[in-house]
């Protein structure tokens, strides 16, 4: 047996074949080798100047970031413990104002936030209302006896009343005698357990000439939606379906006029109603104020279109809502056209399988505009966190 055969089967243990990774053969994606390189580099908007740094440091300073005054302190010290105390004063000093002025910068993009709330306010409807301690209630707390108050009284002309009173002396008598004994702060700022009062809007008055007057169908939608009189004349109204219904009674047959209109903003607040009456009027009024009663928000892509493909049903009749890219228009049949006026969707396609009826057309146009999924909501679900790459790529100016 000849010496060389082992130690081939030696070195070929000591030096790996190189593996060839074997790529599927329907694989859709091209292959790494294959795929051509970008024309252009990958652009940050830091190198095109975009970005401003300075912008946040002249909001952040060292003024504003200044330590805690005793004064401060010690009104701290009196919601917070002293191991809070420091906990506070670690967490301030840990703070770097480069990076708060880099971070905490006012945004100005495209991308930013559609809203913003001031939380040095309190809003009566939203935020937690403010109430008075508990220690301000007085379970003996009760009102002053007859004897009682002419003994303040007396006690006033006595000691406080000057030589000549006038009317304005008395009224601050009147305005700093109290008329219950107990906890003098049960009576000054009472602890109270109702909810606070909703500030009242006056919309009824709004957008209203001096002699012109409202219908109270009008005014009970003003209360009703919170729109003003001006607000609702904006909105765009289409009548879309009218036809007569019969209804069969015992006294014999009653018509009436059916009407099925929708309203919107144009800026994605959309809505329809249903009326009914024997007048057509009064008809097309109930379908006009229920389709404003009934809007609600539709989210739109860019202002223009909708999120990706929706689908609506309603009975026999499925409805397919496609986006489609700008300068694409809206491209469907005219019950779909208006609905998506009333929205301000700009581009759209859309189709009708198997029934069209007009009015289960229209409800399953809505049940599907209502329907879409945001980016957003779906990133949520899986767990992933949403970047827009024209915001890290072009700064948001695309």
């Amino acid at each position: 047996m000849s010496f060389v055969q082992p130690v081939r089967c030696l070195s070929a243990k000591a030096s790996p074949l190189p593996r060839h990774t074997l790529r599927r053969t329907l694989h859709s994606s091209t292959p790494l080798h294959a795929r051509p390189s970008p024309k252009h580099k990958s652009i940050k908007a830091s190198d095109l100047g975009l970005v401003k740094k300075d912008e946040g440091s002249k909001h952040v300073s060292a003024k504003n970031l200044r330590s805690y005054t005793e004064s401060e302190k010690a009104a701290l010290a009196k919601q917070y413990t002293p191991a809070q105390l420091a906990a506070i004063e670690a967490g301030e000093a840990a703070v770097d104002p480069q990076d708060l002025a880099e971070q905490a910068a006012m945004r100005e993009d495209p991308m930013r936030l559609n809203y913003l709330d001031d939380f040095s306010t309190i809003h009566p409807v939203v935020d937690k209302p403010v109430r008075a301690p508990e220690e301000n209630y007085d379970p003996n707390l009760r009102f002053k006896t007859q004897d009682e108050l002419a003994e303040d009284l007396t006690n006033w002309v006595k000691d406080e009343m000057p030589d000549d009173p006038d009317r304005l002396d008395f009224m601050k008598f009147l305005d700093n005698t109290r008329v219950t004994v107990g906890n003098p702060e049960a009576e000054l700022n009472p602890r109270s357990y109702l909810a606070p009062e909703i500030p009242k809007l006056d919309i009824l008055k709004r957008g209203t000439s001096e002699g012109e007057e409202i219908d109270p169908a009008t005014k009970r939608l003003m209360r009703q939606t919170g729109f003003s009189y001006k607000e609702i004349r904006r909105f765009r109204v289409k009548h879309l379906v009218s036809h007569r219904v019969v209804n069969q009674t015992r006294l014999g047959k009653i018509q009436s006029i059916y009407h099925l209109s929708v309203a919107g903003n144009g800026k994605g607040l959309v809505g329809i109603g249903e009326g009914k009456s024997a007048e057509p009027e009064e008809a097309k009024t109930q379908a006009k104020n229920a389709a404003i009663r009934n809007m609600q928000p539709v989210p739109l892509y860019e202002g223009r279109t909708i999120f990706g493909d929706v689908k609506g049903k309603v009975s026999a009749t499925e409805v397919e809502l496609m986006t489609r890219p700008p300068g694409f228009g809206v491209r469907c049949q005219s019950l779909i056209f208006e609905i998506c006026r009333c929205a301000g969707i700009q581009d759209l396609a859309a189709r009708v399988t198997r029934s069209r009826n007009h009015m289960n057309t229209v409800k399953a146009t809505i049940q599907a505009l209502l329907s879409q999924r945001l980016p957003e909501e779906i990133a949520r679900a899986r767990g992933r966190k949403l970047v827009d790459l024209r915001k890290v790529y072009y700064g948001g100016n695309v």
